[in-house]
């Protein structure tokens, strides 16, 4: 998570959207970087709001504007299953090697997950509170030009990025059945994805 209090925003690190690269690219300019641990560094809208919006409006009198990437929900899983194939990951409970992406996909759609397939919801990490807290200004992870181009102009600043904490390269490739059985299940997080304006 960065925190740009001059520029009254603070960017949600949704895991899987290439937010380690703007980190990266950002931190300099930041007035709050939170890198770890894991559990705030990806903190979702609920955390966010419970912990560090209070921080922010009872100390300083500011409510953060917040911004985020969210992932077409299918590439979004491919990432995850590309990303728990990596080598040294080999034999944890979470790892995918031996696991095909159709097997992946239907163990998610699960009610009891197992862990390879426990990720967690983009929709769940960007929903927004009882108390109206959410998220101002959502970019699809596949319109970069448009997400970099609001954080320059926000920012006042230029910069590049450089690709970190990628996957494996992989192809991922999921049946017409399960991607189906997926779209429906799952519709609120496509309806989400489409609801996001696009270049």
């Amino acid at each position: 998570m960065l925190i740009f209090y001059k520029a009254n925003l603070a960017f949600l690190s949704v895991p899987k959207t290439g937010t380690t690269a703007y980190e990266t690219a950002l931190r300099s300019h930041a007035d709050m970087v939170i890198s770890e641990p894991a559990l705030l560094k990806h903190a979702p809208v609920y955390r966010y709001n419970r912990f560090i919006r209070p921080m922010f409006l009872n100390v300083c009198d500011v409510e953060l504007e917040l911004m985020a990437v969210m992932r077409e929900p299918i590439s979004w899983l491919g990432s995850w299953w590309r990303y728990r194939q990596r080598p040294f990951m080999k034999g944890k409970a979470n790892a995918t090697h031996g696991i095909s992406f159709d097997d992946f996909v239907t163990a998610y759609m699960k009610g009891q997950k197992p862990d390879f397939a426990d990720v967690g919801s983009q929709f769940k990490f960007l929903e927004r509170q009882p108390n109206g807290t959410g998220v101002t200004h959502l970019f699809r992870y596949e319109d970069q030009p448009r997400l970099q181009s609001f954080l320059s102009n926000r920012l006042g600043i230029e910069f590049e990025l450089e690709r970190e904490n990628a996957s494996p390269d992989l192809a991922v490739s999921l049946s017409l059945d399960v991607e189906k059985r997926f779209r429906r299940k799952f519709d609120h997080e496509f309806a989400l994805y489409d609801a996001i304006p696009a270049a």
